[in-house]
């Protein structure tokens, strides 16, 4: 067999191969040596397994040996981005080998090998694969030896992967507090999901997934088992492509007893009938016999900034260039949806505010993603106020720092724990000179706080919980590139309080599944629901309203009752 080792594939690698000895001055000073990289070129034929606790290599070249096998154990050095084992004698490569994901270059040329184990189809990252030289069956030499070959046969391994008997390990019911039976309460579950649209599900994404794996065909039936099976009362879904709504969302969740309500995102209205199918938005379902709805309320993130721009170029050119939507529905309790040994009236109803929204994910426009926040939040604000006028008599306002009215917000933030736009949401206020602001001066600012002080915060009037506060949650968004918890389920603290909340995924069932990233075959969508159970007391009018577990706030008020 022809050793070629200087192809063109080999050659390029040549100026990586440089190595710095340190100099004397640098021993006397006490630098300690740093190296990533290792060659071994001879007539070696065992490696040692010392080799293999070498974690920190993102180069190592054991070409021009004579290796015949290569152990299991190089699954080991997890931070490998080359690999060179050209010219041995290689008639089969380990299973872990598919294990390197962060592989960007495998030169296997001049070997024996015959078959490729599909797990190598799990490289999503490998860039350059060389295989010349090798006895490889028709099948795979095909697709190798085609234009843009390395990912169709890459692809063709991932796809062919038999996938694992196993399914995801059921999610632990958190316990936080037991309802209090002593009066009439409404009980009820929250859903939040993020269920990737189908636009969004490609290998350019997601290369650790099957092609199989990523259709919606496939996946849209595990995101309805997992919608089912938690059975909330309100589910909040983000990135719903318009045509999933209307043809599988709300005709599957229709027939087990909910009802709901849909907006795609703005760009909608700018398109053909067929394009805007395509277009995915924010979806609110909830249960018929325990809530009805009162009014449904769209908010037009470029239709805000537009309107407030004021001439500021940045709110013209960062903000109004971002459609995202947000959705909101005033809900009343049924009669039927109170528990407790004191039964409440049969003609009780109580105004619920839920609200959904999915904020814009670039990292780079932190300051839109608050603002877009920050508008949100003064949308819902003026729906509080208009129905607060509504049900009180002679139409007055109650205090303009009170929300009568109990809210539920749900969304896909696209914004970490520490961020500013959870620090307004939980604090209610945050500094005009907040650093995810990125220094640029909005003027409007100032439209959307409910403030009248001039202290430099826009501020909001809610008081929230948020539901996962205190627990053990590490990541709602799980990728290879991310992971982290940008999902999230708010609630007035003054009315409701947290009874329990859905478990994190196990962590050592993702590592033992070798799921570097979500989707997988077992995992329908990039995001991991959130479930929570709340009690929202029943209140007489006049009462007060405050949860007898919620921390005291100066923000209160009473439920406004509906009576038939």
């Amino acid at each position: 067999m022809p050793k070629d080792r200087y192809d063109s594939q080999n050659n390029h690698n040549n100026h990586r191969r440089q190595y710095r000895i340190m100099s004397p001055d640098d021993v006397v000073s006490g630098k300690k040596p740093h190296w990533e990289q290792l060659e071994i070129v001879g007539t070696i034929r065992n490696l040692s397994p010392n080799l293999w606790s070498l974690g920190f290599l993102t180069a190592l070249y054991l070409n021009d040996n004579n290796l015949t096998r290569v152990p299991a154990e190089i699954c080991k050095l997890t931070s490998l981005t080359h690999l060179d084992l050209s010219a041995n004698k290689l008639r089969s490569l380990p299973v872990e080998l598919g294990d390197l994901v962060t592989l960007r270059e495998l030169l296997l040329n001049n070997n024996y090998l015959r078959n490729l184990p599909f797990e190598m189809g799990r490289l999503f990252q490998l860039q350059v694969l060389g295989l010349k030289g090798n006895p490889l069956n028709p099948d795979m030499l095909g697709l190798y030896n085609e234009h843009n070959g390395v990912p169709r046969l890459l692809s063709y391994m991932l796809d062919n992967i038999s996938p694992p008997n196993t399914m995801p390990p059921t999610r632990p019911w958190i316990h936080i507090k037991d309802s209090d039976r002593s009066r009439p309460a409404a009980i009820f579950s929250v859903m939040s999901y993020n269920v990737l649209c189908d636009k969004y599900a490609t290998k350019q994404l997601y290369g650790y997934c099957p092609t199989w794996a990523l259709t919606w065909d496939y996946r849209r039936k595990g995101i309805m088992d997992e919608i089912l099976h938690a059975s909330a009362d309100l589910i909040c879904l983000q990135e719903v492509e318009t045509d999933q709504y209307f043809n599988f969302f709300y005709p599957s969740l229709h027939k087990h007893g909910y009802d709901g309500v849909f907006s795609p995102k703005s760009r909608a209205k700018t398109m053909s009938e067929h394009e805007r199918k395509y277009v995915d938005g924010c979806a609110i379902f909830y249960r018929t016999n325990k809530f009805g709805m009162v009014k449904e309320h769209l908010v037009e993130f470029n239709q805000l900034a537009m309107a407030n721009a004021d001439g500021n170029e940045d709110m013209l050119n960062r903000v109004m260039t971002k459609d995202n939507i947000g959705l909101a529905v005033l809900l009343e309790t049924r009669a039927g949806s109170y528990e407790g040994s004191a039964p409440a009236p049969d003609n009780a109803r109580q105004l619920m505010l839920v609200a959904n929204v999915h904020i814009h994910w670039d990292p780079e426009y932190s300051d839109v993603k608050l603002i877009q926040t920050i508008m949100f939040m003064n949308e819902l604000k003026k729906i509080v106020d208009e129905e607060s006028i509504s049900f009180r008599p002679g139409g007055t306002p109650r205090s303009q720092e009170a929300c009568p009215i109990p809210l539920v917000l749900c969304g896909d933030l696209n914004s970490l724990p520490d961020s500013g736009v959870l620090e307004y949401l939980e604090n209610g206020k945050v500094s005009v000179h907040h650093e995810d602001f990125k220094e640029i001066h909005y003027k409007a600012l100032r439209n959307f706080s409910s403030s009248t002080e001039s202290n430099g915060h826009i501020a909001h009037p809610f008081s929230l919980r948020r539901a996962y506060h205190n627990q053990p949650l590490q990541y709602t968004n799980y990728t290879y590139d991310f992971k982290g918890v940008i999902d999230y389920i708010f609630t007035s603290r003054n009315f409701m309080s947290t009874l329990g909340v859905l478990g994190p995924v196990e962590q050592e069932w993702l590592d033992q599944s070798k799921i570097v990233g979500c989707p997988h075959t077992s995992v329908p969508s990039d995001h991991f629901s959130l479930l929570t159970e709340f009690e929202m007391p029943y209140n007489a009018p006049g009462t007060s309203s405050n949860s007898s577990s919620a921390p005291s706030t100066s923000t209160s008020g009473n439920f406004n009752i509906i009576r038939r």
